[in-house]
């Protein structure tokens, strides 16, 4: 192999490496402010050497960064995490193809501005799309490393996107003018100006989010607060259904919660408390019939020995629909005239047989949504159903533990930052996140996932209380700061209280404006350079 060879798909080795290491390694996520750098430099080089078909070095760069950090997803489902990490890889080589495209009309910064914000607005579309995987999001680099983005309450993590890009091409125009000269050109005013300018970019993110974290020190210990317990039942969920029935599954649940209750049976002038169980621990739901359920049944009457005590619980539940017709693409025939609709659900209960239920909308693709189901549904049906038809809700709603309310994030749904943010614009004083992340394995997934929280924490100021089925669960304070994790694989019981709050973030309140700004300028770039190419100029 040529030396060039060995130095071009070295830089690509790198890129993948340094962007990797951020979601895999606590506090790292400092290495992505100059981890997309070395991709810079792959680009640059290989067209100087005028090298042929470059789209090979930048997408096989995404496939090994999209391998190395959510090769997990291969535990649950092969072709789906498979088709996940070159899929997305395949995006995000669209986007570096048309960041080269745009250099042949564009000069100087503009085609990496346009890079820039190309990116940034494909990860913003990303959080809508029908087929949606959002996890490598760059603002995420920064999920374990939460003292350095506090700020995230005024961006949300897109600002952290633009952080990363902003620094990243700053470092990378410094090496470019030093490599060609360039610099030695400059006058006195311009060095400085440009030193100081990156310095800036790099550390005052750093220097403000202390002091906007401090503003929150303490939040933990506010007078309101809601008393939650955490119950992890740690239950194989491949072996869920051949291993022990839905009764034995349920009487492990009630054991735990009633052995770290006993204070508590019969005291009816005990305050509101909040006992959260994992998402899917039944499937038994049928929504508005819920007296037909076992599990639902079970629970209520346990429930009555707990006064001022709500469950919230995650089933899969089921609306039967009369109908000579299919009613939607999504349902499934049960037997003439008679269809069904799924969905991934939580449910609100009480000793008083009073019940709330939200379906989750967020849905991981294949496993429980079918994209574009007027078309896939019917190729589905061919291959005899083999992807999941959950039906979300087209809007959010809360649920209220002793008359308080709350909002649940139902596993994947606490990765889409802007869509969270709709439980605190709906009036959740606290937030909770039921999920089952058994599916993966002891892999890196299950971390990931819960470093997300913090952000969801920082960007809305809710505290959140999360129960996975086999870890880990935790309570997050405002700052996104983990506390009480539970080990993995591991039943266990988490006692704690939550705060109750009513203050709105600038993100909460105003969106996603950094998306949204980035969406607006490639929008205009994109047409200018479509005018060029129409023009020839």
């Amino acid at each position: 192999m040529k030396r060039e060879n060995i130095l071009l798909w070295g830089l690509v080795v790198l890129f993948a490496v340094l962007m990797s290491v951020p979601y895999i390694v606590p506090h790292t996520g400092w290495m992505a402010l100059f981890g997309i750098v070395p991709l810079l430099c792959m680009e640059r080089i290989a067209s100087i050497l005028e090298k042929k078909r470059i789209w090979i070095y930048h997408y096989s760069a995404f496939v090994l960064w999209n391998a190395i950090t959510t090769f997990w997803v291969c535990n649950a489902t092969i072709g789906g995490g498979l088709f996940a990490i070159f899929a997305n890889a395949l995006q995000m080589s669209v986007v570096f193809g048309l960041f080269r495209l745009s250099k042949r009309k564009f000069k100087g910064a503009l085609p990496y501005i346009f890079l820039m914000v190309t990116w940034i607005a494909w990860e913003r579309f990303y959080f809508d799309a029908e087929i949606s995987w959002p996890w490598l999001v760059l603002g995420n680099s920064f999920a374990r490393s939460i003292w350095a983005i506090q700020w995230y309450e005024y961006t949300g993590a897109l600002g952290g996107s633009l952080w990363i890009w902003m620094a990243n091409l700053g470092i990378y125009g410094l090496l470019v003018s030093l490599s060609d000269g360039s610099w030695s050109y400059w006058n006195g005013k311009a060095k400085c100006a440009a030193v100081i300018g990156l310095a800036a970019i790099l550390t005052v993110p750093f220097i403000i989010s202390p002091s906007i974290g401090n503003r929150y020190a303490g939040s933990m210990d506010s007078e309101n607060r809601l008393d939650v317990l955490i119950v992890q039942p740690n239950i194989d969920p491949y072996n869920k259904f051949q291993a022990m029935s839905q009764d034995q599954q349920n009487a492990i649940i009630e054991g735990q919660i009633a052995e770290s209750l006993k204070y508590r049976k019969g005291d009816s002038l005990a305050g509101p408390l909040l006992i959260l169980t994992p998402e899917t621990i039944t499937g038994d739901i049928i929504v508005d019939q819920y007296d037909r359920s076992r599990t639902w049944r079970r629970f209520t009457r346990f429930l009555q020995d707990y006064p001022g005590t709500s469950m919230l619980f995650g089933a899969s539940s089921y609306d039967y629909i009369l109908s000579e017709q299919a009613p939607s693409h999504t349902a499934r025939k049960v037997r003439d005239n008679m269809w069904v609709e799924s969905h991934n659900s939580a449910l609100m209960i009480d000793g008083s047989a009073e019940t709330e239920i939200f379906h989750k909308s967020k849905l991981v693709v294949a496993v429980e949504h079918t994209p574009y189901p007027a078309l896939f549904c019917k190729i589905d049906d061919l291959l005899g159903g083999v992807m999941g038809r959950c039906v979300g809700q087209e809007e959010i709603s809360l649920l209220h533990a002793g008359g308080i309310p709350v909002g649940c994030a139902v596993c994947y749904e606490s990765v889409y930052g802007e869509y969270y943010t709709d439980y605190i614009r709906k009036g959740a004083r606290a937030m909770t996140i039921i999920t089952n992340d058994a599916w993966w394995g002891d892999t890196p997934g299950y971390r990931q996932h819960l470093s997300y929280a913090s952000l969801r924490a920082i960007e809305t100021r809710r505290a959140i209380a999360r129960c996975a089925n086999t870890g880990i669960s935790a309570i997050i304070s405002p700052e996104g700061k983990i506390l009480q994790p539970t080990p993995w694989w591991e039943q266990a019981v988490i006692r704690s209280s939550i705060p109750l709050r009513d203050d709105v973030t600038f993100y909460v309140s105003h969106g996603d404006i950094t998306g949204r700004v980035c969406t607006f300028i490639f929008v205009l770039l994109l047409l200018a350079l479509a005018v060029r190419f129409a023009t020839g100029k």
